[in-house]
C-alpha cells in the first residue's frame, strides 16, 4: 500500500466507525423488561381487610378539605369482601370524626369499586435467598453463603414474605368520594389474594331455574 492510500484510509476510518456508533437495531416487536421490584401485601385474613380500610379512611381524611357528611354506598356490594369492607370503612370513618349518614341526602357519596383477576398460573415468586448474619447488634446481612444466625434474624427475614408460591389471583380495590357532579378522593390499591380464597371476592352469579306450571282441571 501507498502512503497516499494508507493516509486516505486513515482518513475514512472515523467516518466509518461514526456511521457503526450510531446504527439503529429493528425488532418486529418491543424487548420484554420487568418492572422495577417493588412489594405487595396478600390478603389472608378478615383483620387484613379491616387495616386497608383505616388506610383508605386515612386517604379520605387527607384528600377532603372538610369534614362533610358522607354515606358509604352499600347497595352495589356483590361479595364477601365488599360486605366487610363497606362496614369497616364505615367504623373507620366514624372513629376519624365523620359523619357517616344513614341515606345519600345532603352527604359526598363513598363508592367501593373491587374487580378480582386471575393470572396464568406458577409465576415466579423471588424473595430473598441466603441467610440472616448479625454485622452488629442492630445491623443483619443476608450471605448467599451459609452463615451462622440466629434463629430470631432468621425468622424474622423470612416473615416479612407470603409464603407459596405468588398467587394467581388479584384483586383492585378503588375508592371514590363523590358528588353528583366530580370527584374529591379517588385511590386505587392491588393485593395479592389467596387463591383458595378468591370465591371471598368474586361475585356469585346469579342462577336461573325453570319451573313447570301445570294447569289445573
Amino acid at each position: 500500500m501507498t502512503r497516499t492510500r494508507f493516509v486516505s484510509a486513515l482518513f475514512y476510518l472515523p467516518l466509518f466507525a461514526g456511521c457503526a456508533t450510531h446504527y439503529t437495531h429493528y425488532s418486529e416487536a418491543p424487548l420484554a423488561t420487568n418492572f422495577p421490584t417493588n412489594k405487595q401485601p396478600k390478603l389472608q385474613a378478615a383483620a387484613h381487610w379491616n387495616v386497608i380500610a383505616g388506610d383508605v379512611a386515612k386517604q379520605i381524611s387527607t384528600g377532603l378539605k372538610d369534614k362533610r357528611p358522607l354515606f358509604v354506598n352499600q347497595s352495589s356490594v356483590k361479595t364477601a369482601f365488599e360486605r366487610a369492607f363497606t362496614n369497616d370503612l364505615i367504623s373507620a370513618l366514624v372513629a376519624d370524626g365523620y359523619t357517616v349518614l344513614k341515606s345519600p341526602a345532603g352527604a359526598l357519596s363513598v363508592d367501593v369499586d373491587t374487580q378480582a383477576v386471575r393470572f396464568s398460573a406458577n409465576r415466579p415468586q423471588y424473595n430473598h435467598a441466603g441467610r440472616a448474619t448479625a454485622l452488629t447488634t442492630d445491623v443483619w446481612a443476608l450471605h448467599q453463603a451459609e452463615a451462622t444466625a440466629t434463629a430470631d434474624a432468621y425468622s424474622w427475614f423470612r416473615s416479612e414474605f407470603a409464603t407459596g408460591k405468588t398467587p394467581r389471583t388479584e384483586i383492585i380495590v378503588t375508592t371514590s368520594v363523590t358528588d353528583v357532579s366530580q370527584y374529591f378522593v379517588r385511590s386505587t390499591s392491588v393485593y395479592y389474594v389467596a387463591d383458595s380464597d378468591q370465591m371471598l371476592y368474586q361475585a356469585t352469579p346469579l342462577t336461573t331455574r325453570t319451573i313447570p306450571l301445570t294447569g289445573g282441571q
